[in-house]
C-alpha cells in the first residue's frame, strides 16, 4: 500500500473516529501513532509517543494559554464583566435597537480580556438578554446578537483561535494579536451597521431604552476602567514592544488577580469577608482555567502527532503541487479554502477544523503568496462563522441554554443578518488586506 493510500485510510479512520464521539486529541492521537507506524516503523512511533506529549506541554510559548484564559475567567467570576454591558448600555442604550449594540459593544470589550467565544456568549448572554425581554425586543434580534457578539471572543485579542494557529503554523502570535485588532473593530461596526438596519426596518424589533444622564455615563466608564486598563496594558504592552505574548499574559493575569481583589474589598463589610470571596473566585478561575488548558492542550498535542503522519503520506505537498499547476487564478483556489471552511463550520468544532485543515491548506495558500498573519485572520473570521452556522453552532446552543423558550430556527433566523456581516468582513479583508496588516507591520519590536 503506497503512503498516500495509507494517508488517506488514515483521514477516513479520524473522522470514523470523530463520528464515534471520540475527542478530537485522542483521535488525532491515534491515528497519528498507528499511521506513523505503518510508514516508519513501530519503534519509532512509540518512542515519540513516549517523550513528545511532556516535551511539548512544557514549551514557554504555551504557557500564554492558560494565563489568557485565567485573566479571562477570573473577570467573569468577580462581576467585572457587567460593567463592559453596563458601559455600552449607558452610551448606546437609548438608540434604536441600543440594547443589541450594547451588547455586541460589551462582547468585543469582553473579548479583550477572555479570548473565548463561548465564554463572551454566556457572560454577556446572562446579563444582556433579560434587559432586552424587559424592553420587549424581538427574540431574534436578542438571541442573534447575542450568539454573534460572542464570536467577537476568537477575533479581538487575546485570542485562542490565534494561539492556536500560531502554534501549528509557526507564526508570531504577537503579531497576530495584533493583527485581529482592526478586522474585530470593523466586525464590530458592521454588526451595529446591521443591528441599525434590521430596526430601521422593522423598528418593533428593538425598541429604543431610557436616556443615561451624564452623571450616569461618567460612572459607568470609572467602574468598568479596570478591565479596560488590563486589556490596553496587555495588548498595548505587546504593541509598544514591551511584552512578549507570555508576559503579557502573565501581567494580565496578575492585574486581573488584583482587580479581583479589589472589587471583592468593595463589596464586602468587613476584610475577612472580602478575602474569603477573593479566595473562592480566583479558585474557580483557576478549575475553570486547568480544564480549558487542559482541552486545548489535548488538541495540540493530538496534532503534534496527526501532522507528521500527514507529512510522512505526502498527502499535502500532493495537493500543494497539483494545485500549483492548475491554470487559475489564486482568488479562485482561496475562495476554493473558504467554502471548505465555511462547510467544516457547520459540522466541525473550530479546534477541529485548525488541526485537520492547516497541515494541507497553510502550504497551500502560502505557496500561493498570501500573507499567513492575514491568512489567520480570515481563518478565525471563517471559524466564527462557524460557531453560528447550522446545524452544529455551538454559540446557538449556548444561547439557546439562557433562552430556552425561543425556538432554535428563530435563533438561526436572528444570526442570519450577522452571518452575512462576517462575509462581508471577510470580502473586505479580501479586497484590502491592510486593514489586518498595518499594526503587525508597524510593530516596534
Amino acid at each position: 500500500m503506497t503512503a498516500v493510500a495509507i494517508g488517506v485510510l488514515g483521514f477516513a479512520a479520524l473522522f470514523a473516529l470523530l463520528a464515534l464521539r471520540v475527542p478530537i486529541g485522542v483521535a488525532m492521537l491515534l491515528v497519528g501513532v498507528i499511521g506513523s507506524a505503518s510508514l516508519i516503523g513501530l519503534a519509532p512511533a512509540l518512542a515519540s509517543l513516549g517523550t513528545l506529549p511532556l516535551a511539548y506541554s512544557r514549551s514557554y510559548d504555551l504557557s500564554v494559554i492558560p494565563l489568557f484564559v485565567f485573566m479571562g475567567s477570573l473577570c467573569t467570576a468577580c462581576g467585572a464583566s457587567r460593567d463592559f454591558y453596563n458601559l455600552a448600555h449607558a452610551w448606546v442604550g437609548h438608540w434604536r435597537g441600543g440594547l443589541a449594540s450594547a451588547t455586541v459593544l460589551a462582547c468585543s470589550g469582553f473579548a479583550a480580556v477572555s479570548g473565548s467565544s463561548v465564554a463572551t456568549a454566556v457572560t454577556m448572554g446572562s446579563v444582556a438578554l433579560p434587559q432586552m425581554r424587559k424592553f420587549q425586543y424581538d427574540a431574534r434580534l436578542a438571541t442573534g446578537c447575542i450568539a454573534a457578539g460572542g464570536t467577537l471572543g476568537i477575533l479581538i485579542p487575546p485570542s485562542t483561535g490565534f494561539v492556536v494557529y500560531a502554534l501549528l503554523t509557526e507564526q508570531s502570535i504577537g503579531k497576530l494579536f495584533l493583527a485581529g485588532i482592526f478586522p474585530g473593530l470593523l466586525l464590530t461596526l458592521l454588526f451595529i451597521v446591521t443591528i441599525y438596519l434590521l430596526t430601521r426596518l422593522r423598528p418593533a424589533w428593538g425598541p429604543a431604552g431610557p436616556v443615561t444622564p451624564w452623571s450616569g455615563r461618567v460612572r459607568a466608564v470609572v467602574r468598568a476602567a479596570g478591565m479596560i486598563a488590563i486589556a490596553v496594558i496587555s495588548i498595548g504592552g505587546i504593541y509598544l514592544g514591551v511584552f512578549t505574548p507570555s508576559e503579557a499574559a502573565a501581567v494580565g493575569a496578575f492585574l486581573a488577580v488584583v482587580l479581583c481583589v479589589w472589587r471583592s474589598f468593595l463589596g464586602n463589610p468587613t476584610r475577612g469577608a472580602a478575602l474569603t470571596g477573593a479566595r473562592r473566585q480566583i479558585a474557580d478561575s483557576l478549575l475553570q482555567t486547568m480544564r480549558t488548558t487542559a482541552m486545548v492542550f489535548l488538541i495540540l498535542i493530538g496534532a503534534q502527532f496527526f501532522t507528521p503522519f500527514l507529512a510522512l503520506s505526502g498527502i499535502p505537498g500532493l495537493l500543494a503541487e497539483s494545485i500549483s499547476g492548475l491554470q487559475v487564478p489564486p482568488q479562485m483556489i482561496l475562495i476554493a479554502v473558504i467554502a471548505l471552511y465555511i462547510v467544516l463550520g457547520m459540522f466541525l468544532d473550530g479546534f477541529a477544523m485548525l488541526v485537520l485543515t492547516m497541515p494541507i491548506v497553510f502550504p497551500i495558500v502560502t505557496g500561493l503568496g498570501y500573507d499567513p498573519i492575514w491568512f489567520g485572520v480570515i481563518v478565525v473570521i471563517l471559524l466564527e462563522m462557524g460557531l453560528i452556522t447550522p446545524p452544529v453552532g455551538i454559540n446557538v446552543f449556548v444561547v439557546k441554554g439562557l433562552a430556552d423558550d425561543i425556538p432554535m430556527h428563530s435563533i438561526f433566523v436572528g444570526v442570519l443578518p450577522f452571518w452575512i456581516a462576517m462575509m462581508l468582513c471577510t470580502g473586505l479583508l479580501i479586497a484590502m488586506p491592510q486593514i489586518a496588516l498595518l499594526l503587525p507591520n508597524s510593530m516596534i519590536r
